[in-house]
C-alpha cells in the first residue's frame, strides 16, 4: 500500500530523528517534518497521538510508531505493508 500521508515528528539534534530522516530519504519517501521543539502545536499533537514526548514519532495514514530507531522503523514499515516509492 502506498501511504497517502506521512508525518514525522522530530527534535533537532536527536540522533534517532536523524536516522529516521535518513531512512525515509534513502527510500525516496515523501513526508512532512514537524519540529516539536520549535512548534508547540506539533508537540501537543505528538503527545496526543503517542501519549509521550519522545521523538522521533511517525504517523503514516493514521498508524503511529513512537520513540524508535531505524531498525524498528523498517520492521514496522514492513508489518504495515507500506510501499516505498
Amino acid at each position: 500500500m502506498q501511504p497517502k500521508s506521512i508525518r514525522l515528528f522530530i527534535k533537532p539534534g536527536c540522533p534517532w530523528c536523524d536516522e529516521a530522516l535518513e531512512w525515509l530519504d534513502a527510500r525516496g519517501i515523501r513526508y512532512e517534518t514537524l519540529d516539536v521543539i520549535r512548534n508547540a502545536t506539533a508537540r501537543r499533537e505528538m503527545h496526543e497521538l503517542t501519549g509521550q514526548t519522545k521523538a522521533p514519532s511517525i504517523e503514516v495514514d493514521g498508524q503511529i510508531l513512537a520513540d524508535f530507531g531505524a531498525d524498528e522503523l523498517e520492521e514496522w514499515w514492513k508489518e504495515n505493508n507500506f510501499q516505498v516509492n
